[in-house]
């Protein structure tokens, strides 16, 4: 296919290869960091024991940016995204070691709690900005390719750091968890710093924004963030096409998560063996490598296909191969039937997530694409925390219900339909 072309055609823009740095490293960090939480409290969903639980640990973990993002989104329009990414990773530096500190402290755990979700919301204020920038480094031609490409490095890197971060477990299975904590947060925070100075490789305008929004007194910077937020959104639905995008951004994500959960759970009750932990984590972890294929060959499919079909068609493609995948799962409940799906699901949502990311970028003015990123983010958490609301509503405690999977695919189809009917052209505003 055409990813290594891809990738080296864009790799000769100075641009998006310093972006590409500053990106690996930070979601690099991010993954260890994960890690170093997951083992020091209690955010690793995959100990949840029912749809319930579930459903309350992504809410923990999604809630606070969420909550802060329409605070934070103006700013990327109004502040330098360089600098975002210089300043946000060096904050994140911090706060890593004022956990350690904590750690060591034997300090209350609700320190702990507030400063790893301050840490969580901050790496999403990171990649709005990136997102954002991306569009002002590579041509329109290319972003397509670029969208593709950027995320599934992250996701690698992510990978790879949380790789990183859990080898220490196996080396040192004796260790503390304190201990194991300590190890994964400190090369975390290694890493953020090196993504900040990363960042100072490019240009402080070189991710834009190109005009950028005045600054303010803090009382009267507040009320204009709000009125800017305001303007994004009726931006976006002037403008037609990226408000569609994220709409059916959103759908997707809601059915996707939905099968997420029922993943952990099936992992749990049907793969695993609930009085071995182990064997439950160890069969999700399959689960999660078939998924991580799928998203690898959205990467590579979506550049060659997407300009041959349309970005709109693709979208509407894959969210019917989303339906197929659901209905294979919703057939047998063996683990054949989850690995599959894992697989052509996360291609279907991959796919469509590059094309969504692409209709944003080209769609949306520069003065905007801050805030709509971060109206994007937003959808995107608000979309999995009410998966995790209907997952815990209808799936049973083992995770699989034929009828829940069913009802699943027909969703996909439905969202097919309706976005098939959407309009594929922009429209102007003057």
């Amino acid at each position: 296919m055409t990813l290594a072309r891809d990738l080296s055609r864009l790799w000769r823009a100075r641009g998006f290869r310093r972006l590409t740095h500053a990106r690996l490293l930070s979601q690099g960090g991010d993954g260890m960091f994960q890690v170093g939480i997951a083992t020091a409290f209690f955010f690793d969903p995959t100990q949840a024991a029912t749809p319930g639980a579930i459903a309350v640990g992504f809410a923990v973990l999604l809630l606070p940016f969420t909550v802060v993002g329409p605070f934070v989104g103006p700013l990327i329009d109004r502040w330098s995204r360089q600098r975002i990414l210089l300043v946000g990773n060096l904050v994140r530096v911090g706060l890593a070691a004022a956990i350690l500190a904590i750690l060591l402290a034997d300090g209350p755990v609700w320190t702990l709690y507030a400063l790893a979700l301050v840490t969580l919301s901050v790496n999403r204020f990171l990649l709005s900005a990136m997102s954002a920038g991306l569009a002002n480094v590579v041509p329109d031609e290319e972003l397509l390719a670029a969208n593709a490409i950027m995320p599934t490095l992250g996701t690698i890197a992510a990978s790879v750091g949380a790789a990183i971060g859990g080898v220490v477990t196996f080396v040192f299975p004796s260790a503390s968890e304190s201990s194991l904590a300590f190890a994964a947060l400190t090369c975390a925070g290694a890493f953020f710093a090196l993504s900040s100075w990363a960042a100072t490789l490019l240009g402080a305008h070189e991710l834009g924004p190109e005009a950028p929004l005045a600054s303010l007194a803090v009382g009267a910077q507040v009320r204009a963030l709000g009125r800017e937020l305001a303007s994004g959104v009726t931006y976006l639905r002037r403008r037609v096409t990226p408000f569609h995008a994220l709409a059916v951004m959103a759908a997707q994500r809601l059915l996707y998560g939905i099968m997420f959960i029922a993943s952990i759970l099936m992992s749990r009750r049907l793969l695993g063996d609930p009085a071995h932990p182990e064997q439950s984590l160890g069969a999700f972890t399959v689960v999660l490598g078939f998924a991580a294929a799928g998203f690898g060959l959205a990467a590579v499919l979506t550049p060659w296909l997407g300009p041959r079909v349309g970005r709109h068609r693709w979208i509407v493609g894959a969210l019917v191969l989303g339906a197929a995948g659901q209905l294979l799962l919703a057939a047998s409940s063996a683990r054949w039937a989850l690995l599959a799906a894992a697989v052509i699901i996360s291609l279907a949502v991959q796919g469509g997530k590059i094309a969504v990311d692409t209709i944003v970028q080209h769609d949306t003015a520069d003065a905007y694409r801050g805030r709509a990123f971060t109206l994007y983010d937003m959808a995107y958490n608000v979309a999995f925390l009410a998966s995790a609301a209907v997952a815990a509503a209808v799936l049973p405690p083992s995770g699989y219900s034929a009828g829940v999977m069913a009802g699943v695919a027909v969703a996909y189809l439905a969202v097919a339909l309706v976005y098939a009917r959407a309009p594929r052209v922009p429209s102007p505003i003057a």
